[in-house]
């Protein structure tokens, strides 16, 4: 596959989401032709990809022809407009919600149900506030509890760089929407790996915020007890970054707070890093990697060490504690059987096992067999985990490893009843420990199989370390540029 040139030379190609925002300031394109041109791309690889799974176009027309007075109204192509003002957008369906608009969360029984939301998350509120025109909402696994996404309500989203391959989960939606250029961003979450496993199926960009960092306000105080946050996946680092300085605003009566950044999280990503001290970790105590990943983790290292890193084999002795996921799987039982209710009064009856799949049901049956007691133990020990981790970072910056230890699995595997309960703790071993840390960490694309598939290496830094994640991402992009790599399902011209 030879590269496509990253310019757009139409409406109609895919620029990142910066470069579209610019095209609107400068009255190059409307809103609404920005809107007409996504909406095209939906119509033509929505059916292939399945990654779309409500149309919100007469909102998002709304939105776009406000849009568009407005910057008639102020009479300038060039200021007074938001910092994203007219870039098509999709938000998983999932923790970000719309009075009055379809929310499923995966689950058929909500989907049956017609479910829309009755209030309007600040999340949402603050994709708005940076003027991006939302116009769907993406696939997500149940309740976003796995690693791919193949709900029984909506069926697979398939991955453009091989339709016959999970795109990841639960981001999968928003990922296969941006991989194939439907929209340059959408929004993603991440209690597990959500935002980075999509993004390292996908060939993209996927940062994980630190705790604290996006609000989850006004109906939740904190997602599976901290572990949760929101964010986006991105096909350039640049967008992730100005979204994320757009939503990374704490409002009154939030539990977490993250120190806010020296600067932007925009400028960021064109600052030079420094000489910082990495360490690569390959392998996991938990179980095989497959070749392929722990390769992309050591050209990393390598790539790294020739930008001018100190790098070195190295990782915390508390990563792979085989306590680990017991703790985990504990907190995340409880607290989703928690959130069922809410499901529970949006559907005005108790849900029952024909409302659920299988292994949703059976993680609340586990749920519901924890004391109190046993929930604060957890925690405790997650808390004192997180202590024995973190006393790693005195010595480093940055710790690198694959975000999966198999490249993106073939559909079906992970839904297989005798099967795919084990295969997702098989590939599960590198992002769970930063949720539970709550520090930051991204996936990003710079691995691609024999056969075409990505494979995305992950950069896990300190607390509140976000600023120099980014220049270390941007300064890997710069180095070893991915934008021109695009899919063989793909909306923008042919690569050349």
């Amino acid at each position: 596959m030879t590269a496509a040139s990253s310019q757009p030379t139409s409406h109609s190609d895919v620029a990142d989401g910066v470069t579209t925002a610019e095209m609107f300031a400068s009255g190059a394109a409307s809103a609404v032709e920005l809107l007409d041109a996504a909406l095209a791309r939906a119509e033509r690889l929505n059916p292939e990809l399945n990654a779309i799974i409500c149309r919100l176009d007469n909102s998002a027309r709304q939105t776009a022809e406000q849009l568009d007075a407005a910057r008639g109204a102020s009479n300038s192509t060039s200021t007074g407009t938001a910092p994203l003002a007219g870039v098509p957008f999709l938000t998983k369906d999932l923790t970000c919600a719309t009075e009055g608009q379809p929310y499923h969360a995966g689950n058929a029984a909500l989907k049956a149900a017609g479910n829309l939301a009755t209030t309007t998350t600040h999340l949402a509120k603050m994709f708005a506030e940076l003027g991006l025109v939302n116009f769907g909402r993406t696939n997500t696994p149940e309740f976003g509890l796995t690693i791919t996404t193949e709900p029984l309500a909506y069926g697979p989203t398939a991955n453009p760089w091989n339709t016959g391959h999970s795109t990841g989960g639960s981001s999968g939606g928003s990922a296969a929407a941006v991989a194939a250029g439907i929209v340059p961003v959408a929004h993603a979450n991440d209690g597990g790996g959500s935002i980075r496993v999509p993004a390292s199926n996908c060939g993209l960009f996927g940062l994980k915020p630190n705790r604290g960092r996006v609000s989850l306000g006004p109906d939740s105080g904190d997602g599976w007890a901290g572990f949760s946050v929101d964010g986006v996946v991105s096909r350039s680092v640049r967008d992730s970054a100005r979204v994320l300085d757009g939503i990374a605003s704490p409002w009154p009566g939030d539990p977490y707070w993250a120190p806010p950044p020296s600067g932007t999280f925009e400028s960021a990503v064109g600052r030079d890093p420094g000489a910082l001290r990495i360490g690569v970790c390959m392998h996991s105590d938990w179980g095989p990697v497959d070749p392929e990943c722990a390769l992309a983790a050591d050209n990393a290292g390598r790539m790294l060490e020739g930008l001018g890193h100190h790098v070195e084999h190295s990782v915390p002795d508390a990563l792979f504690d085989e306590n680990f996921f017991e703790h985990f799987r504990t907190i995340v039982a409880v607290c989703n059987l928690v959130g069922l209710g809410a499901f529970e009064a949006a559907l005005g009856r108790p849900m029952s096992r024909a409302d659920t799949e299988g292994d949703t049901w059976a993680l609340m049956q586990i749920g519901r067999e924890v004391t109190g007691s046993q929930y604060v133990a957890a925690v405790e020990w997650c808390h004192a985990w997180t202590r024995r981790v973190a006393a790693w970072w005195s010595s480093h910056d940055v710790l690198v490893s694959p975000v999966m230890t198999e490249p993106p699995p073939r559909l079906g595997e992970l839904r297989n009843p005798e099967t795919g309960r084990g295969r997702l703790n098989d590939l599960l071993q590198f992002t769970p420990q930063w949720n539970v840390g709550g520090q930051p960490a991204m996936s990003v694309p710079l691995h691609w199989t024999p056969d075409g598939l990505p494979v995305g290496v992950q950069f896990a830094g300190p607390h509140a370390s976000e600023e120099m994640l980014l220049s270390l991402a941007g300064q890997i992009e710069r180095a070893e540029p991915w934008s021109g790599r695009v899919p063989p399902v793909w909306a923008g011209a042919s690569p050349s």
